[in-house]
């Protein structure tokens, strides 16, 4: 597969995960058995992650601004469950989501250090 190929595919996966988080995150909750209470949290974590890492993999060298779109994505999510009756904001939610970009950014910065030697 091309590059320019490559990177097309990987924008056009991480602009239909963006959607597809945003619409999840604004649906009414259904019960889901928790492990533990702060499950809500692993899942901000992880779901920032991996939209963090999918993004830097399309948009190489565009990190930092990457990260700040990401960020004020996850305060976009917030704020629009604050205007649902089965939703709400809390800033620990945007914490966590702001977790999970740094933690790939620190994966990102040890994938691109690796590559390079």
């Amino acid at each position: 597969m091309s590059t320019s190929r490559r990177v097309r595919l990987l924008r056009s996966f991480f602009v239909a995960i963006l959607i597809a988080v945003f619409v999840v995150a604004l649906l009414p909750t259904t019960y889901e058995p928790k492990i533990v209470s702060w499950q809500d949290k692993v899942e901000h974590v992880l779901t920032f992650f991996t939209i963090t890492l999918l993004g830097a993999a399309a948009w190489p060298g565009r990190f930092r601004t990457l990260a700040a779109g990401i960020l004020t994505y996850g305060a976009a999510i917030e704020i629009a469950q604050s205007f649902t009756s089965w939703r709400s904001c809390d800033v620990r939610d945007w914490v966590a989501d702001a977790a999970g970009v740094l933690a790939a950014a620190v994966v990102a910065q040890f994938w691109n250090r690796s590559r390079r030697a």
